[in-house]
């Protein structure tokens, strides 16, 4: 019985390490990336609502960015009494936000991390400390962004068909 393997099984052993050791660079990467929450000095920042239908992926400690400046955290998450998820953002004091501004959940890529990008409004009235955002975006769930694109063609192809046949 020889100990040797076939060129096959080597080219399928080195292919199973490669795609092992990505799998752990990426997962060191995705670790290093997230922080813990650190609470902040109480007289930089001021608290302000975000009331949100879903937050797939996003998290506790995840950032808060205007114009792609970091201006704050999510400190907290809860639910309210009609399962909408109301997250508490720390904004840096001195920064005000106008009251018709909007928080979205966004991604940094397709693979990225989440976070709170915000769109300022043109009101000359601001959010008050402990105040709420009026609009909001919910996180675009990957899945249902594909099916919708899987859907498109799906629809699409279809009205070719039906097209070709009339012709």
């Amino acid at each position: 019985m020889s100990n040797e393997y076939s060129r096959e099984e080597q080219n399928a052993l080195k292919t199973g390490l490669y795609v092992t050791l990505l799998l752990v660079v990426l997962a060191l990467f995705y670790v290093s990336g997230r922080k813990t929450v650190e609470h902040q000095e109480s007289g930089s920042y001021y608290p302000v609502y975000a009331r949100f239908g879903r937050t797939d992926g996003l998290q506790v400690g995840d950032n808060v960015q205007l114009a792609g400046i970091s201006v704050g955290k999510v400190v907290n998450a809860r639910l309210d009494e009609h399962f909408n998820a109301i997250l508490t953002l720390e904004i840096k004091d001195g920064l005000k936000i106008p009251d018709d501004s909007s928080a979205a959940i966004v991604s940094d890529g397709i693979l990225g991390s989440k976070y709170i990008e915000i769109s300022p409004g043109g009101s000359e009235d601001y959010i008050p400390e402990g105040g709420e955002f009026g609009y909001t975006q919910d996180a675009m769930v990957i899945e249902e962004l594909v099916q919708r694109i899987i859907d498109m063609g799906k629809a699409q192809k279809k009205a070719d068909k039906e097209k070709g046949e009339n012709e």
